[in-house]
C-alpha cells in the first residue's frame, strides 16, 4: 500500500473536483480524503495501490484544468477507512 499528498493547483475549486475524486477513490478502493484550502489550491491524501493512486492522478489530470500539481508519495499507513470530503 502506498501513500500520496498531494497539492493541486488551477482551476480545481468549484468545479465538482472534490466529488469526482472522491467517487473515483472509492470505485478504485482508494481511502484518504481532498479538502479546499484556502489558497485556491486543493490537498489531498490519498493510500491504496501505487497503480490505482497512478490511475486517480491521470484521470483527474484528463477531467480538470490542473495547472500543477505536487505529490509527495510515500508508504501508506493505513490510517483510513473511507475517502471523504474535508
Amino acid at each position: 500500500m502506498k501513500r500520496i499528498h498531494v497539492f493541486f493547483g488551477g482551476r480545481v475549486q468549484g468545479v465538482g473536483f472534490r466529488l469526482s475524486t472522491q467517487q473515483k477513490a472509492k470505485a478504485l478502493g482508494i481511502t484518504g480524503w481532498v479538502t479546499n484550502l484556502s489558497d485556491g489550491r486543493v490537498e489531498l491524501v490519498a493510500e491504496g495501490s501505487n497503480e490505482h493512486l497512478v490511475l486517480l492522478l491521470t484521470q483527474l489530470a484528463d477531467w480538470f484544468e490542473i495547472a500543477n500539481q505536487q505529490v509527495t508519495p510515500s508508504e501508506g499507513t493505513g490510517e483510513f477507512s473511507a475517502f471523504e470530503i474535508r
